[in-house]
């Protein structure tokens, strides 16, 4: 082995497990959803989510350029940022952790079953008048979860090769 794939398991990988990863997921609700238009633009936008068992929620606009483009492809990459440190990052520059992965994507139309059976679990994304007009992005990992900073103490995050894992989806 060599490169980034070597640094991943000789790092952090032999701690972190997928499980892990999905927990400290759930226990966060910013992330930056990415992806492609139907001509080849990559955009990106920070969301606001709710975890479900394997897979996270974002409520956007009916026309926003995320549930107009995201169909198109049903791919998409999401990056959680995970705060470390405590107060002691408001003294020190520490970079949040991050989750990075790959997706397939679903945009689910207003009113479809899959929303109202979800709808206790996004009220806190969208105020209830919007609920019944927006679409839902259904977001399922897929592959490999890519991680920095999880599962290693603060100090050692300074540590390319201690920091990093690469840890199959659960």
């Amino acid at each position: 082995m060599t490169g980034l794939t070597e640094a991943v398991v000789e790092g952090a990988a032999s701690k972190v497990t997928g499980e892990r990863v999905w927990r400290a997921i759930t226990k966060q609700s910013f992330a930056v959803l990415s992806y492609v238009t139907p001509t080849g633009q990559p955009r990106s936008s920070g969301v606001v989510y709710a975890a479900g068992p394997r897979q996270l929620y974002v409520a956007v606009a009916p026309d926003s350029w995320k549930a107009v483009h995201i169909p198109a492809t049903d791919q998409v990459a999401v990056t959680v940022l995970v705060r470390r440190g405590g107060l002691l990052s408001l003294v020190f520059p520490i970079p949040p952790a991050t989750i990075s992965f790959h997706a397939r994507a679903v945009v689910h139309q207003a009113g479809a079953p899959t929303i109202d059976a979800l709808s206790t679990q996004l009220a806190g994304l969208v105020p209830a008048e919007r609920l019944s007009s927006c679409r839902i992005i259904e977001i399922f990992p897929e592959d490999h979860f890519l991680t920095y900073g999880i599962g290693v103490p603060l100090r050692r995050m300074r540590d390319p090769r201690a920091s990093r894992a690469r840890v199959p989806v659960p």
